[in-house]
């Protein structure tokens, strides 16, 4: 392990521990001690919404849902904005006049369209990811090399070929770039969709409970947690690029 990989978080913690005694208010900021506690007994049932485990995998679940989702929805648009010009036209005004609104900004309108519940969280998640993965797509096809297509069309490839076979394989990189973001994005959002009404598990959901509470060290084990999927899946999908898409860098 690289040393240098762990100073700052050691420092960080013991920054943390000195701020707590100082302050000796757990209501503010608790002791780290008391942060471990429930880290290292997952499995204990918290405040009597379940327990952090059972939190989590609510939580990855809907993240799953609305990222794969987007995903479904957002690579082939951005594929056929990036490779169409017509179908750019057609949709490049909409998409840059939604892309600015916050996800947050959706949230009266996904309760009025689809009621307290599940959906209305999916939807938030969805808004969260989709732009980040259909922008990175559209940027990935558009900087394609154009000598890579010219020479698919000399030799004689038809444009079916010539987009599975050229057009996407150049532009995964870009593509799973905007995968990583919008995952990163997804799991910001979770936490505030599981705290609108009707939420009754979830990370969001135990964040803002144990802040009704005044319980700082279920807060802060939560963030920690949401903090650590977060890096895994990040770290997952970088190793999935560096292992397979070195070539990037000979592509310009």
């Amino acid at each position: 392990m690289d040393i240098k990989k762990v100073i700052m978080p050691i420092v960080g913690l013991v920054l943390w521990e000195l701020l707590a005694i100082w302050l000796n208010n757990p209501v503010i900021l608790p002791p780290v001690e008391n942060v471990i506690k429930i880290l290292i007994n997952p499995q204990t049932t918290l405040l009597g919404t379940g327990t952090l485990v059972e939190n989590t995998l609510v939580s990855i679940k809907r993240v799953l849902s609305g990222f794969i989702v987007a995903g479904i929805v957002g690579v082939p648009l951005g594929i056929l904005m990036g490779y169409f010009p017509t179908v750019m036209d057609l949709f490049d005004t909409v998409i840059e006049l939604l892309r600015p609104i916050p996800p947050l900004a959706w949230v009266p309108l996904a309760l009025a369209w689809f009621g307290v519940g599940e959906t209305s969280m999916l939807f938030i998640i969805f808004i969260g990811a989709f732009f980040p993965i259909l922008l990175n797509t559209i940027a990935g096809v558009k900087s394609v090399p154009k000598i890579l297509i010219e020479t698919a069309q000399t030799l004689g490839a038809r444009e079916k070929d010539i987009l599975l076979k050229v057009v996407i394989p150049a532009s995964s990189p870009h593509i799973l770039t905007g995968l990583r973001i919008g995952a990163g994005i997804a799991w910001m959002c979770v936490v505030a969709a599981e705290m609108l009404p009707g939420s009754s598990a979830g990370l969001g959901y135990l964040i803002m409970y144990a802040y009704s509470l005044s319980r700082m060290d279920v807060v802060i084990a939560s963030m920690i947690i949401i903090g650590i999927i977060g890096l895994v899946l990040d770290r997952g999908l970088r190793y999935i690029e560096d292992r397979y898409f070195k070539w990037r860098y000979l592509i310009k």
